[in-house]
């Protein structure tokens, strides 16, 4: 399953990427904003998809949006479990390398920064690549999660 979250900046784009996962018959849900709201606070939304990626961390991804994607990442990587990649255009690279070496399970998008074509390639691309699931990654991951404050 794929849980995708925005807040007003990302709102517009987030309804291109359900037309792109619909048209492709891949399982999503959407947590909202389900209308434009311009003051909408993009926690009350990017927390609990995170929170739903969080469950099943290993199957399941999360797309969020916002103008930069930065305070979606951050949001979202405060969920235990969640690792979140942000993009906000440039080099593609970064999206494969977010899920071959850092099994990245949430993908942020900076609207403000991608157009509606890009974000689409991207998300293809994100969906497509899977985990090395080499030792030297799986050992960092596993740095990452067993690290408290």
């Amino acid at each position: 399953m794929i849980y995708l979250a925005s807040d007003h900046a990302g709102f517009e784009l987030k309804n291109a990427i359900i037309k792109f996962l619909t048209q492709e018959g891949i399982a999503f849900k959407d947590m909202g904003p389900y209308e434009y709201a311009e003051l909408d606070d993009y926690p009350d939304y990017i927390i609990p998809a995170a929170q739903e990626v969080a469950k099943n961390p290993q199957t399941d991804k999360g797309i969020v949006i916002g103008g930069s994607g930065q305070g979606e990442a951050i949001a979202a990587n405060k969920v235990k479990g969640v690792r979140a990649a942000l993009y906000y255009g440039g080099s593609k690279d970064i999206i494969t390398l977010s899920r071959i070496h850092n099994d990245a399970n949430i993908l942020s998008l900076g609207a403000r920064f991608v157009t509606e074509e890009e974000a689409v390639e991207v998300v293809k691309l994100w969906l497509k690549t899977d985990f090395s699931a080499e030792e030297r990654h799986k050992r960092r991951l596993e740095k990452i999660d067993k690290f408290t404050q």
